[in-house]
């Protein structure tokens, strides 16, 4: 069973939807307000969230706000439907997905285990003797501590944003288009209505921006997608104990 933390005040809901995850070998633990949510997140001992917007107390999206301070943890974010500003500000703090409410549960299912599958890509340290690196204009990927750094300089991306980083580093030069990046990175089909990845290629130019002088590196290519523009001819991986 998978752990996994759902942070909603809706107590009834929550017990259908944990009896649901069981089925799918996810285990699911229940937090009814913000304050508990982060409490229960501090443990370490889940490997996503679910997130409700509409919490009393603190809303979700000061949960995230607060969560992305001490934690990486996988949050798929339960936001009303229609609220397009309400998901683009939960992406931009650090969620690594939306479902808008009312939703499917398979749907659900299918998004979690996604961005699970994502998180095994990048396995936890220690997995291993022997863990590889991508090296690119001066950036290190770490794909066993799951860590990017600039020289000395770590940059504090989530997992979807360090997924995005590698697809870019494994293809400079060439132009991914949207539908590519969505299936690569999101594991869903190209939706021409859905602003997700705008927005985590938004959020990762920003932090590359803070940390590097790369900012810019990745350009949009209008009614294409995008390209990660680098001099450098190739990247290698390195294999180190």
């Amino acid at each position: 069973m998978r752990p996994a933390l759902i942070v909603d005040d809706d107590v009834k809901f929550c017990h259908m939807l944990r009896d649901y995850l069981a089925r799918h070998e996810i285990e699911l633990t229940a937090r009814h307000n913000g304050e508990q949510g982060l409490e229960a997140a501090r443990l370490g001992q889940h490997e996503m969230m679910l997130l409700d917007v509409t919490l009393p107390g603190i809303d979700g999206f000061e949960v995230l706000r607060r969560l992305r301070a001490f934690s990486d943890i996988c949050v798929l974010l339960l936001t009303a439907r229609g609220e397009s500003a309400d998901r683009v500000l939960g992406l931009r703090l650090g969620a690594d997905d939306y479902l808008p409410k009312p939703f499917d549960v398979e749907e659900l299912v299918a998004r979690m285990q996604a961005i699970l599958r994502r998180r095994i890509s990048h396995p936890s340290a220690g997995a291993s003797a022997a863990k590889p690196k991508l090296h690119r204009a001066g950036l290190t990927i770490d794909f066993g501590s799951r860590t990017v750094s600039y020289g000395n300089r770590r940059l504090d991306l989530t997992d979807t944003e360090l997924s995005l980083l590698e697809r870019f580093l494994q293809s400079p030069g060439v132009v991914l288009t949207r539908e590519e990046l969505l299936s690569d990175v999101f594991q869903r089909p190209f939706h021409p209505l859905d602003r997700s990845l705008d927005v985590y290629v938004s959020r990762l130019r920003r932090k590359l921006q803070s940390a590097t002088p790369l900012g810019n590196h990745i350009k949009t290519v209008r009614s294409s997608g995008y390209l990660f523009h680098c001099a450098e001819p190739t990247s290698h991986l390195v294999e180190v104990s």
